[in-house]
């Protein structure tokens, strides 16, 4: 993982380590850098968790600023009279995708967006759930995924990381001016990088999860350990790059599995609702963000 650079933003906020065409940016908050206090110091992104929503908004702006800066210190000279917009969707742990620029604004119950829109950035909030953004080698298309088990297993073997890269790949067609491009052949100049989430040491599930993954998909049954009596633990950052992979994305960066990625391992760095939500106090933390747009 790489940290941004303090001149421009928090120092320890991350840049994608990933070969992204030029024009397209991406941003990974955690939670240095902005106003919160309490379980949401300092950088919470989400008004529904009980956080002030004055040191909310200040929080989004930083990062509003930071995809800026971020255009700026590449030399891509990002317009200021326009300035970029982190669009966030209203996470339910599904799979519905928003299309960024087709109207409904922000806040739309989605668990993932696309965008061909420059200025407009895909944004999604974890505090465990995984993060996963999408981008093309050549054409001006991104998303952006949150992943929790729940998306991820989504139904029939499609969730939301299908149906992010389905929405995604009917933009690039679109860009393309190639209606007969086939998602297999998309999916060969696809990019995927995977955020911080819960480890598999951390994320202990009920019996019913596994067998629900493993009825899907017999194939993905290595990716969880056995743990307490009628319970496993399971590798979401694996399960992702499983789905992403028999999608036909081959090229994956980011998190690996290791401990520096996980959220519940980094208490100074990142948010964590298993490690630190509590009852009756809505969220129980904060929430960090991922956010990939066109300059």
């Amino acid at each position: 993982m790489s940290a941004a650079a303090q001149s421009a933003f928090p120092s320890d906020w991350l840049l994608p380590q990933w070969p992204t065409p030029p024009g397209v940016f991406a941003l990974c908050t955690t939670r240095g850098g902005g106003a919160s206090e309490g379980l949401f110091g300092a950088s919470n992104l989400s008004f529904n968790v009980g956080d002030v929503p004055g040191h909310v908004q200040h929080n989004r702006q930083l990062l509003a600023q930071a995809m800026q800066a971020l255009e700026l210190q590449a030399g891509h000279g990002a317009d200021k009279a326009r300035p970029r917009q982190p669009v966030f969707v209203r996470q339910v742990h599904g799979s519905h995708v928003q299309v960024l620029g087709e109207g409904g604004g922000q806040e739309q119950p989605a668990d993932a967006s696309v965008s061909d829109v420059p200025g407009l950035g895909c944004t999604v909030m974890a505090a465990d759930c995984l993060p996963v953004l999408f981008c093309h080698q050549h054409l001006p298309v991104v998303g952006a995924a949150h992943a929790g088990w729940r998306g991820l297993l989504g139904q029939g073997g499609t969730g939301v990381l299908e149906n992010c890269f389905a929405a995604y790949a009917e933009r690039v067609r679109q860009q393309a001016g190639q209606a007969s491009l086939s998602n297999a052949q998309i999916a060969t100049q696809t990019l995927a990088w995977l955020g911080p989430c819960i480890s598999q040491p951390a994320f202990e599930v009920g019996a019913e999860v596994q067998s629900a993954f493993v009825g899907q998909d017999p194939d993905c049954a290595s990716l969880f350990a056995a743990g307490n009596p009628g319970k496993f633990f399971a590798n979401l950052s694996g399960l992702a790059r499983h789905r992403l992979q028999r999608s036909g994305i081959q090229q994956l960066y980011g998190n690996d599995g290791s401990q520096d990625w996980c959220t519940v391992a980094n208490a100074a760095r990142f948010f964590s609702h298993r490690r630190d939500g509590a009852p009756g106090l809505l969220g129980g933390t904060g929430r960090f963000a991922a956010c990939i747009w066109i300059g």
